[in-house]
């Protein structure tokens, strides 16, 4: 298969997880959600998989380390919330322990790396990646939402629109497309919600 090929095969994956990603913040109940986002993650995975056989694997380690992360963060969040037992709910918030020391390492190894001009905005990734990940495990459906949109928003920074200024013009177009429809996704879902009128309720006339 030519690179043109992976490149192109690349593309679909990254289709595959924009709709999985999307459908994922239509969903309340907590496990089912940590199901759909897990396999958009291994889709996200096999996109930068794709992308590293057309344009060199370097280039695309790092972020392919960072999809498998999140799908292996995700689908075990989903065998926990499936569960919901008190002793499965413990180690769940063990493992969020762990996994937001992880990210805490890696996030802090690639702000370092970054360059001077544009640290800040990885800086304001790596806090919102790893306040979005704590979000996720928290109950309730506004928590994960809110956090998304605002590590959504740091990602899409990253992407780099921003780094043109400094002379980086790299662009990762279906990255930036896939955050977008996390925020289209959580807007849709509160305006659904808001769309739904309470029932009222059943009043007796007084005789």
């Amino acid at each position: 298969m030519t690179n043109n090929w992976f490149f192109i095969v690349a593309q679909i994956l990254g289709l595959i997880t924009i709709t999985f990603e999307f459908w994922a913040y239509q969903i309340k109940e907590k496990s089912k959600y940590f199901l759909v986002t897990g396999i958009a993650s291994f889709f996200w995975l096999m996109m930068f998989l794709a992308i590293g056989l057309a344009t060199g694997m370097d280039t695309q380690l790092s972020l392919a380390i960072a999809a498998a992360y999140s799908t292996i963060r995700n689908l075990v969040f989903f065998r926990i919330f499936k569960k919901n037992t008190p002793q499965s709910k413990e180690a769940g918030l063990i493992f969020l322990l762990v996994m937001v020391a992880i990210a805490l390492v890696a996030g802090t190894f690639t702000v370092l790396n970054a360059p001077e001009q544009v640290r800040w905005i990885h800086v304001l990734g790596l806090v919102t990646a790893l306040t979005f990940v704590i979000c996720q495990y928290l109950p309730g459906v506004h928590y994960v939402r809110i956090s998304v949109t605002i590590y959504a928003l740091a990602v899409i920074l990253t992407q780099t629109p921003l780094n043109i200024l400094y002379g980086d013009f790299r662009w990762n177009i279906m990255g930036i497309s896939i955050e977008v429809f996390k925020i289209l996704s959580v807007v849709v879902f509160y305006l659904r919600r808001a769309g739904k009128q309470p029932r009222a309720q059943l009043q007796f006339e007084r005789i």
